[in-house]
């Protein structure tokens, strides 16, 4: 046979071109597969690829190829079999230096490049007869990277200091006091340092991609907890970019009065003393919020380059802004700038030690008729906003030139610095102004800044539109991951293609963003943010700890300063805050969650990114089944793990991997689908030549198990042949207590239509083999009929208890019963007794076992003595007929080549001992047997019988004709027998 060999070599252009020849391959070669070397540069001599030709053909000389500049054109030389003395079929010998390891020999960048996941398109193989022209794209240039400062540090902070440190936390003070204060403040940032922890960890322990905390939490925690609390983040993020805008427009209101269109006073009563207070109108709020809402949004649609270079800007601002507010607190007199500032005085912070809670209007202006009345639990909802913002720097991984370093560091110096700022303006707040001056200014840091107020307006106003512009830019791309990654369907409006900008995206965060802009309230936002932001960071948390506490090796975060318990005490810590901040809130928000989850559960595609839980799931096994250990089960705690045997006997059409009815009867076999059952099938052949064919059936079978629905997993064995097959299976399947332990198998009923003469010796090789491992076999006949789970059966379910086997055809029974196919049935018990037995004591004996079972059955006795007296059915009789024909030719021809060769009587290859009487006792016994159940069960939905022992010494062949006398004319059938366990017990 000949076929094409393309070669392909690489230049730095990034064309490839390959012109074929052919050459005749010696049969001696490696069979079955063709390697054709790939000539690139050194780094990746090792790359090879392989195409599918015929067996009889092998790999072949190739010359020595001329490099060129641009593009290279290969014209082999065509030489004998017998003048390759330098080359192997790895390539030249000089270029193969590891031919031991064959064409596994080196790393190659191919391989290492697909392990951090990104998508690299491998060389495709050439098909024989055709040229190839792979074009390679030039390398592109890499984007600009961040460091930790620029990249972490800066976003993290200019995030964190918003706009409720500017225009609320002076307020916050004086109505919690100094005292409760620190505590507030002590108390969030905990949280956020907790998760800084937890954030550090799972970002240290691998490239990053897009997504930020969605990417972390969904990779750890699986697909639907991640699009949950991912969808609940964007959420969050896009109400913050409204929380900052409306504090924006606020404070230029403030700062510059005649440009509000409508101004409202409030007229405040505090004792006898009545003062009119003026104040932005709710509808100032709302019109300039939108019109500063879609100014934004234009900015954002102009994309990632232009906000990198405005953002910078908004960091002078806001430092300088700190710079004067401090420098106005430390010169600050009694009286000066304004009144009620007392400079940093120790009576003032006396006075503001202890907390002042008390009702406000909507404004936060102290009222005794207003409608919230503040508490510890609402002030941590409306400050906590005012420490998020640690996500800012995970956000960019992409952009960073060390993620593993960068976020621990500048995340966790951002959080420290924010903290202790927060802390330290806590005591200089308390101490520079009256409790009357905290509650009634609510731009205090603006009017006690030095050297001119304005500048802290500037500042304020900078910070927030900057921390409104990186939400409106982060939600959309949060969003935009989401759809990315593929899991709901009605999220690929919101796809990005080849790192374009979601601007679909962007409209509908700009959407929700103008939503919660004409709410106009800042207060009534503020919690809403909290919710959603410790939903994230309650889910970096618990990802944290189940990857920690699991311990997987591939869990090897670079940063060591974290512990399991540091990560469930921050989760436990966001959950707390939840609850504190309002019960109605959390549950909404959990509601949310939970249903996102559901519906992605349902709706969303499966995405197996190895998460926690699959791992815990897995050590979780791995527990168990040591706790299990090796000893024997006890009957309470027994389940039935059948190992399916699919195709043993016969034909089925093609792309059928096993009977179409056979996952619907180990269905059956479960109470309530709990339990697990083992598809095996056995192909024959040499395991090398056929490894390909295995994995290709077995995914063809696990396909239809999950069609229909079936707990189990698929095995595909190959083997010399069915018997040699089995016979390793049976060993060697299972771990401990978790072996198979019900065999079941089809009855081969087409064995002589089909003349499949190597049957009998197979089945009853099966059969012995099950025996000797003490495994129980359950044999379906009639499995053609064997109804849905639509089809409902009516009539009786008849067992035939002949021999002791655990209990095992009374617990089929039962859980037939629990199917609906089957509810509608009734147990019928046959007892077959011996002659000189008391029927009716066993009767009794019986039924009373069985009520101690909770077992409800009619219970029959038959005496083998009433067989006598019976009128065998005529089926029977003609049956009984043929097989005793069938059995005589066959030991007489034994006999005849027994003479003939001077030998004992052979049968399957070994000698046995037939005993005549003994075989007529058989047939006659299995004749009363099938009569009386045709005559008793004829009109069953399924009939159980006993599963007699193969006969030491017979041949096999006449084994098969005891059975097929058996099952004669019985049109559903099941042949059990028991393992010497007990399955069911009476006790409780």
């Amino acid at each position: 046979m000949h076929s094409n060999r393309d070669k392909e070599e690489m230049d730095s252009g990034g064309e490839i071109e390959g012109v074929g020849d052919e050459n005749e391959f010696p049969s001696s070669a490696v069979r079955g597969r063709k390697y054709s070397p790939v000539v690139a540069h050194d780094s990746d001599r090792a790359v090879l690829e392989m195409s599918s030709i015929d067996p009889r053909s092998s790999s072949s000389p190739y010359s020595k190829q001329d490099l060129k500049k641009g593009k290279v054109n290969m014209q082999p030389d065509v030489a004998s079999e017998g003048s390759m003395p330098n080359h192997s079929v790895n390539g030249p010998q000089r270029e193969s230096k590891l031919e031991l390891f064959g064409f596994d020999s080196l790393v190659n960048i191919l391989g290492l490049k697909s392990m951090t996941g990104d998508q690299i398109q491998a060389p495709p193989s050439p098909r024989d007869g055709g040229d190839v022209s792979i074009a390679l794209e030039r390398p592109r240039p890499t984007a600009v990277k961040s460091g930790t400062l620029m990249g972490v540090f800066v976003p993290c902070l200019q995030n964190i200091m918003g706009i409720i440190y500017y225009i609320r936390f002076s307020w916050i003070v004086g109505m919690a006091g100094i005292g409760e204060s620190l505590l507030l403040v002590a108390f969030c940032g905990s949280c956020t340092f907790l998760t800084t922890i937890s954030l550090s960890a799972i970002a240290t322990n691998g490239a990053m991609k897009g997504g930020g905390p969605y990417y972390l939490i969904g990779r750890a925690l699986g697909p639907e907890v991640g699009v949950s609390i991912g969808l609940c983040f964007f959420l969050g993020n896009a109400v913050a970019g409204a929380m900052y805008v409306l504090g924006a427009v606020e404070t230029f209101l403030d700062a510059v009065p005649a440009a509000g269109i409508l101004r409202e006073t409030v007229t405040r009563v505090n004792g006898t003393d009545i003062a009119p207070i003026t104040r932005p109108s709710l509808h100032d709020l709302q019109i300039y919020g939108i019109v500063v809402t879609i100014l934004l949004c234009f900015i954002v649609f102009g994309g990632v380059k232009i906000i990198n270079r405005v953002a910078p800007a908004f960091l002078v601002p806001v430092v300088f802004s700190l710079v004067c507010i401090f420098s106005g607190i430390l010169l600050a007199r009694n009286g000066r700038p304004a009144a009620g500032i007392t400079g940093l005085s120790s009576g003032s912070f006396k006075d503001n030690w202890g907390p002042a809670y008390q009702r406000t209007s909507n404004a936060g202006i102290p009222d005794p008729n207003g409608k919230i009345y503040w508490s510890f639990n609402a002030l941590v909802g409306l400050f906590f906003p005012a420490v998020t913002g640690i996500m800012a720097g995970s956000n960019r991984s992409a952009s960073l030139k060390d993620t593993q370093r960068s976020i621990p560091i500048g995340t966790l110096a951002a959080t420290l610095t924010t903290s202790a700022l927060y802390l330290v303006s806590v005591l200089f707040f308390g101490s520079v102004a009256t409790r009357d001056k905290l509650l009634t200014d609510r731009l205090l840091t603006a009017s006690i800044a030095w050297p001119f107020p304005a500048i802290v307006y500037v500042g304020i106003i900078l910070s927030t539109l900057g921390a409104a512009l990186q939400s409106l830019t982060g939600a959309p791309r949060l969003l935009a991951a989401i759809a990315n990654d593929d899991i709901l369907p009605v999220l690929n409006y919101f796809k990005v293609v080849d790192g374009g900008e979601p601007h679909v995206a962007t409209f509908f965060t700009a959407f929700i963003c103008i939503g919660c802009v004409v709410i106009g309230n800042l207060d009534l936002i503020s919690p809403t943010i909290t919710m959603f932001y410790l939903l994230c960071y309650a889910g970096v948390n618990l990802s944290c700890f189940l990857l920690d506490l699991l311990d997987a090796p591939s869990w090897r975060p670079r940063w060591k300063f974290h512990h399991w318990s540091l990560s469930l005490v921050g989760a436990l810590l966001c959950i707390v805050i939840m609850f504190l901040i309002s019960w109605t809130f959390t549950v909404v928000s959990l509601a949310l969650a939970s249903l996102i989850y559901y519906y992605v559960s349902i709706k969303g595609k499966a995405g197996d990114w190895g998460d926690g839980f699959k791992s815990a799931y897995f050590q979780l096994a791995l527990r168990s089944l040591r706790s299990l250990g090796a000893s024997q089960v006890h009957p309470k705690n027994w389940y039935p793990i059948p190992l399916i045997f699919c195709r043993p006997w016969g034909k089925l059409p093609e792309n059928v991997p096993c009977h179409p009815k056979l996952a619907d009867f180990a269905n059956c076999m479960k109470k309530k689908g709990r339990g697990m059952s083992i598809f095996i099938s056995i192909i024959d052949g040499d395991y090398h030549e056929r490894v390909e064919d295995a994995k290709a059936a077995c995914k063809q079978l696990s396909t239809y198990i999950d069609y229909k629905q079936c707990e189990g997993v698929a095995e595909i064995v190959v083997a010399p042949n069915m018997s040699e097959g089995f016979r390793g299976i049976v060993q060697t399947m299972g771990l401990g207590n978790l072996k198979p332990n019900i065999i079941v198998m089809r009855y081969p009923e087409i064995w002589r239509r089909e003349n499949l003469i190597e049957i009998p010796a197979t089945f009853v090789g099966i059969i012995n083999d099950c025996i000797v491992a003490n495994k129980a076999v359950v044999i379906v006949k009639g499995l053609d009929e064997w109804p849905n789970e639509y089809q409902r059966q009516y009539g009786t379910i008849d067992l035939y208890w002949i021999v002791r086997d655990g209990g095992l055809m009374l617990l089929l029974s039962q859980l037939l019963l629990t199917k609906d196919s089957f509810e509608g049935c009734k147990i019928q018990v046959f007892c077959i007794a011996e002659e000189d037995s008391d029927a009716e004591g066993l009767k009794a004996d019986v039924k009373k076992f069985l009520y101690d079972l909770r077992m409800q059955a009619e219970v029959i006795v038959i005496s083998m003595k009433s067989w006598e007296g019976q009128g065998e059915q005529q089926e029977s009789i003609e049956a009984f007929s043929a097989a005793q024909g069938r059995i005589a030719s066959y030991l007489g021809e034994m006999k005849e080549r027994a003479e003939r060769d001077k030998t004992p009587l052979m049968a399957d290859g070994k000698p046995v001992v037939v005993n005549e009487q003994q075989v007529e006792k058989f047939l006659y016994t299995t004749l009363k047997l099938n009569s009386t159940i045709l005559k008793y069960s004829r009109m069953a939905a399924v009939v159980f019988v006993s599963l007699p022992p193969p006969p030491a010494n017979h041949p096999a062949f006449f084994y098969m004709e005891y059975m097929d006398l058996l099952v004669e004319n019985v049109p559903r059938l099941l042949i059990v027998r028991g393992y010497r366990r007990d399955v069911v017990t009476l006790f409780t």
